[in-house]
C-alpha cells in the first residue's frame, strides 16, 4: 500500500455524530471526500437533511439519520440501523455536544445535570454501543476543544458580552480526554483505536476585540476555519495511524502551547 492509499476510506462505513453544526460539516466532508460511506446523525434531522443533500449533490455519499445521545435506546438503534444498511461501522466520530447551560455559571443544576446525561454518559454509551460491534482496525475519533485542556482566559472576553466560563463544556471536554485513554486501552486488543482532537476557536464574526486578543494568542495569528480540521480527521481515521491511538491532539494553531 502507498502512502497515498493508507489515507484513503474507500470501503469503510463511518458515523459521524452531530455532524450539522461548526465543526461537523467540515467532518462530514473530509470522510466522505476520502470515500467512505458516511452517516451523519443527530435529533434534529431536518437540519442535518439539509446538509447531507448539498453533500450528495456535491457527489459525496452522505446519509442522515436521527438518534437522540440522551436515550440508550435511540443510540442503540442508530447503531443497528447502520449494520442493516451497511454491514459495518469502521470509523466513529464523537462531534455531539449539547448545549444545554445557557446562563454560564449561574445556570441551574438541572441544566448541569441534563449535560451530564447526553455529554457524558451519552458519549460513553454510543462508544460502548458502536466499539463493541466494530472490527480490526476501527477508529474512534473524539472531537474535545483546547477547553478541556486549559481554562478560560478572562482577558479575552473584556469590551464584549462573550464570557468562557460554561462549567459543564469545561467538565465534558476535560473528561473526554481522560476517557479517549480509556478507551484506546479497553478496544487495543481489538486493534479498534481511540484519539481525540482538540480544536481551538472557530471564527464565526465574534466581537473584533475578542478576536484579536484571541489571534494573538496564537503561534500562526488566526483563528479556526472551515476546513482546518478535514487533514487530521482523515489522517486519524485511515490507516496512516494505525500505531497511533490514546493521543490528545490539540488543533489550535499552537494556541495551547504558547
Amino acid at each position: 500500500m502507498s502512502i497515498l492509499d493508507a489515507f484513503s476510506l474507500k470501503g469503510k462505513v463511518a458515523l459521524v455524530t452531530g455532524g450539522a453544526g461548526l465543526y461537523g460539516r467540515q467532518i462530514v466532508e473530509a470522510v466522505a471526500e476520502a470515500e467512505a460511506k458516511t452517516y451523519v446523525a443527530s435529533r434534529n434531522l431536518k437540519a442535518l437533511e439539509k446538509s447531507a443533500e448539498e453533500s450528495r449533490q456535491n457527489g459525496l455519499d452522505v446519509v442522515a439519520l436521527q438518534y437522540d445521545q440522551g436515550d440508550e435506546a435511540s443510540i442503540l438503534a442508530l447503531r443497528d440501523e447502520i449494520i442493516k444498511r451497511s454491514g459495518k461501522i469502521d470509523i466513529l466520530i464523537n462531534n455531539s455536544v449539547a448545549r444545554t447551560l445557557k446562563d454560564g455559571w449561574q445556570s441551574p443544576a438541572s441544566a448541569f445535570e441534563e449535560s451530564m446525561r447526553i455529554n457524558a454518559t451519552g458519549l460513553f454509551l454510543i462508544t460502548r454501543a458502536v466499539g463493541d460491534v466494530m472490527g480490526d482496525g476501527g477508529s474512534i475519533i473524539n472531537i474535545g476543544s483546547i477547553m478541556g485542556l486549559i481554562g478560560p482566559e478572562p482577558a479575552n472576553y473584556k469590551g464584549t458580552d462573550m464570557n468562557g466560563f460554561v462549567p459543564d463544556y469545561f467538565f465534558n471536554k476535560g473528561g473526554m480526554a481522560s476517557l479517549t485513554r480509556c478507551v484506546a486501552s479497553y478496544y487495543g486488543e481489538k486493534n479498534i483505536r481511540c484519539n481525540c482532537i482538540h480544536p481551538g476557536g472557530f471564527y464565526t464574526g465574534q466581537p473584533e476585540p475578542f478576536v484579536e486578543r484571541y489571534c494573538e494568542h496564537t503561534m500562526l495569528g488566526r483563528m479556526a476555519n472551515e476546513t482546518d480540521l478535514k487533514g487530521i480527521i482523515v489522517f486519524l481515521a485511515s490507516d496512516a495511524s494505525a500505531y497511533i491511538t490514546g493521543t490528545n491532539i490539540p488543533v489550535d494553531a499552537g494556541y495551547t502551547a504558547k
